[in-house]
């Protein structure tokens, strides 16, 4: 049975694009969202509840946070379209927003989880309702989990697919990225006492400014390929007024 080469050129084309969009998408969605991290607030904003609920909850939390990364990776780039907003616009405001936030999570943990409790605990509301999937949606996925930090993030990740490059190998990578966080994310919340008894303050610190120090960098890198872009624009806009003055 023969295969064409251009065929199995077009299939490896298609994997690395998709693996390099995972790459990309894995570590910037997994650091603004810091599971770890994320799981000591929970663990307070669900206590006096039952292992099953907690179980539950995280499920919920979980489909949620989901939904909003998922439908910010897939649609976020075409509303901003119809906005009138541009790729590398996005990219630039994306990329700041990513590296703003990264900082301050670098310099001072301690307020960024301050700031956290408040979204999470509602000021005690959250644990003292009576039906635990109530809050599951407002607070516990949006803002606690997935904010609008990690919404500008999936937006400039779904609208940064580089030219020449599978749109739908893309997809498939920033998608198969957020699966694996969301993952984390069940997995963290639903053993939440356990993180909290092995971890610590001092640990999920530790692991927050790890995080943070990778978030950093890529919204460096979303923020310089926004740049680029306009760059780039403005370039080629020049060349042809040269080629065809009016």
């Amino acid at each position: 049975m023969s295969v064409h080469l251009p065929e199995v050129l077009l299939s490896g084309s298609m994997v690395r694009t998709g693996v390099s969009a995972f790459l990309l998408a894995f570590p910037a969605l997994f650091s603004i969202v810091n599971p770890f991290g994320a799981a000591l607030i929970f663990a307070q904003a669900s206590a006096g509840r039952s292992q099953k609920e907690i179980m539950a909850l995280a499920r919920l939390v979980s489909f949620y946070s989901f939904m909003i990364v998922v439908i910010s990776l897939w649609l976020g780039g075409i509303v901003l379209a119809f906005f009138g907003v541009t790729v590398n616009a996005l990219r630039v405001a994306g990329g700041l927003v990513v590296a703003v936030r990264a900082w301050d999570l670098l310099q001072s943990p301690e307020s960024v989880e301050a700031q956290k409790e408040k979204q999470a605990l509602q000021g005690g509301r959250t644990v003292m309702a009576p039906n635990w999937a109530d809050s599951a949606f407002f607070p516990l996925a949006m803002p606690f989990t997935v904010g609008p930090g990690t919404i500008a993030v999936a937006i400039a990740l779904g609208s940064g697919c580089p030219s020449g490059h599978s749109f739908w190998a893309y997809t498939a990578g920033t998608t198969a990225a957020a699966v694996g966080v969301v993952l984390i994310v069940w997995a963290a919340y639903s053993s939440s006492e356990k993180l909290v008894a092995m971890l610590g303050v001092t640990g999920t610190r530790i692991v927050s400014r790890m995080a943070a120090l990778v978030l950093l960098c890529i919204g460096v890198q979303i923020l310089a390929a926004g740049v680029q872009g306009f760059a780039t624009d403005m370039w080629h806009n020049l060349l042809k007024d040269i080629r065809h003055p009016a």
